[in-house]
C-alpha cells in the first residue's frame, strides 16, 4: 500500500510458517522496530467477532451517566483497574489533562502463582456485565499474540527464543478501553492524547473508531497511522527500548483532535499494554552495548520503572 507509514507483517508467517518465512518475518519486524518503532500486523489470531463485541460493550459503558461511571473509579489503584475519569491522565511533560476517559482490565492469576498478591481484583460493571467478561477474553487473546511477537523479537536480538516467556507469565499487562468524547468547546491546550511514549514492552492497538493516531518520525514530522480493518498496530514501549539500550525505538506518538466539523464524533480505541512481571530486570542487554552505542541506563526493575512513570503521568501520587 503506497500510503502506508508503517510496515505490514503477517504473524502467521512466524507462528506457522516454514523456516524461510520465520526468518523473513523476524527481519522485517526487527527492522521496523529498530527504524520506526511501529509495525502493522495481520493474521494475528485475535478473533474479529470478539473485538467487535468488546467495542459494543465499551460503548455501552462510556454511554452511562457520569454518576454511574464514577462509582467504578477506585481510589488508591492509580487507575490500574476500573474507570479513570475525563482529563485525569496527562503526558509526562505536560500538566494539562488529555481529552479522554478510560477503563482498565488487568491480570487475573489462576495457577497459584504468588504474584497474585501484587494485583488488585478487576472491577466488574453491574450495568454492563458483558464488558468485563469480554474484556477478560480479549485480554487473553492479546497475551497470546503478544507472546508470539516477543519470541520473534527475542530471535531478532539473538536471545533464546523463550527469553520473554517466563518474564511475561502472569505479567502486569493492561487492557485499556479509551473513550474520547465529542469536543464541545475550544480546548484550552490539550489534544485527545498529547505526544508520549508507552511505558511497557510492546503495545497492541486494535483499530480505533475514528482517525487521529500519529507518530513522530526521525525527521521530526508527524505521520498519520491508518490501519486497515483487520490490522493490529504494534509499537515498542520504553521498557523494551531500555532493555535494548535504545536499539529498538519507543517512538513518540499522539492522538490529535479531529477537524472542527468532526468535533461531534467520539473516538474509541482499545490498546493492550504488554508488561512483564514486576521483578523483570531491565538492565541493558550486553549484546546491545558497545563502543558505538554505549550504556545509557542504570539498572532498574520493571516494577520500579512502572511506579516511576505512573507518578510522572499523574495517575499515582
Amino acid at each position: 500500500m503506497s500510503n502506508r507509514t508503517i510496515p505490514l507483517v503477517d504473524l502467521s508467517h512466524y507462528a506457522s510458517g516454514d523456516s524461510s518465512n520465520r526468518t523473513e518475518f523476524v527481519k522485517k519486524l526487527g527492522d521496523a522496530f529498530h527504524n520506526i518503532g511501529f509495525v502493522g500486523v495481520i493474521n494475528h489470531g485475535v478473533p474479529q467477532e470478539l473485538i467487535d463485541d468488546f467495542y459494543r460493550a465499551a460503548k455501552s459503558f462510556f454511554a452511562l451517566p457520569n454518576g454511574l461511571k464514577n462509582k467504578y473509579e477506585i481510589q488508591g489503584l492509580a487507575g490500574q483497574r476500573g474507570y479513570t475519569s475525563f482529563g485525569k491522565e496527562h503526558a509526562k511533560h505536560s500538566k494539562v489533562g488529555d481529552l479522554k476517559e478510560f477503563f482498565q482490565i488487568g491480570q487475573e492469576v489462576e495457577d497459584g502463582d504468588a504474584i497474585k498478591s501484587e494485583y488488585p481484583d478487576n472491577i466488574m460493571v453491574d450495568e454492563v456485565p458483558e464488558f468485563g467478561l469480554l474484556g477478560r477474553q480479549l485480554y487473553s487473546e492479546f497475551e497470546k499474540a503478544g507472546a508470539i511477537l516477543l519470541r520473534a523479537i527475542a530471535d531478532h536480538l539473538g536471545l533464546r527464543n523463550d527469553y520473554f516467556d517466563s518474564r511475561i507469565h502472569n505479567g502486569n499487562s493492561i487492557l485499556r478501553a479509551i473513550h474520547y468524547p465529542p469536543i464541545t468547546s475550544e480546548p484550552a491546550s490539550a489534544i485527545r492524547a498529547e505526544m508520549h511514549e508507552d511505558i511497557n514492552l510492546i503495545t497492541l492497538l486494535v483499530g480505533a473508531s475514528a482517525g487521529g493516531l500519529q507518530l513522530l518520525n526521525k525527521e521530526g514530522k508527524w505521520l498519520d497511522i491508518v490501519p486497515q480493518a483487520d490490522e493490529i498496530v504494534i509499537n515498542v514501549g520504553d521498557m523494551l527500548q531500555r532493555l535494548t539500550n535504545d536499539y529498538l525505538k519507543s517512538t513518540t506518538h499522539r492522538v490529535v483532535n479531529p477537524p472542527r466539523e468532526e468535533w461531534h464524533m467520539p473516538r474509541l480505541s482499545i490498546p493492550f499494554f504488554l508488561h512483564p512481571r514486576s521483578d523483570m530486570d531491565l538492565t541493558c542487554l550486553e549484546s546491545c552495548v558497545d563502543a558505538e552505542n554505549p550504556l545509557k541506563y542504570d539498572p532498574i526493575t520493571a516494577g520500579e520503572y512502572l511506579d516511576e512513570r505512573l507518578r510522572e503521568i499523574g495517575l499515582k501520587k
